[in-house]
């Protein structure tokens, strides 16, 4: 049964655990190339630089990108309700809330098509 990780740590956590990391790569890439934001992760980033990368590209985005940000997040499908309830008042915190957002729709639709393929 699918369980929405807590945090960004517990979700690396159990994608490594299931092997499926690599796939959470490749989900973040596909749809971030889909949404024209030209990135690529490489297979071999480890979880904590990844995070950091992705908190990066997404505070980028927020500040100069604004309407590209918005498509990528309704090409990733984010939760919009989950976005309002964010506090924009601090941009770097907003990053980082928005990062984890996006990586648990990603580990969600990488665990779904695992666990039902």
């Amino acid at each position: 049964m699918y369980v929405s990780p807590l945090n960004a740590d517990l979700l690396f956590e159990e994608a490594q655990k299931d092997s499926l990391y690599l796939n959470l790569i490749e989900q973040l890439n596909k749809d971030f190339n889909l949404a024209n934001e030209g990135i690529d992760f490489p297979l071999s980033i480890t979880p904590e630089e990844l995070k950091i990368q992705l908190h990066e590209k997404i505070y980028r985005m927020i500040q100069y990108k604004f309407a590209e940000y918005l498509n990528l997040l309704y090409i990733i499908d984010v939760p919009e309700n989950e976005i309002k309830q964010l506090d924009g008042s601090d941009l770097i915190i907003l990053a980082e809330r928005v990062s984890f957002l996006i990586l648990k729709r990603e580990w969600q639709k990488v665990w779904f098509r695992n666990f039902y393929k």
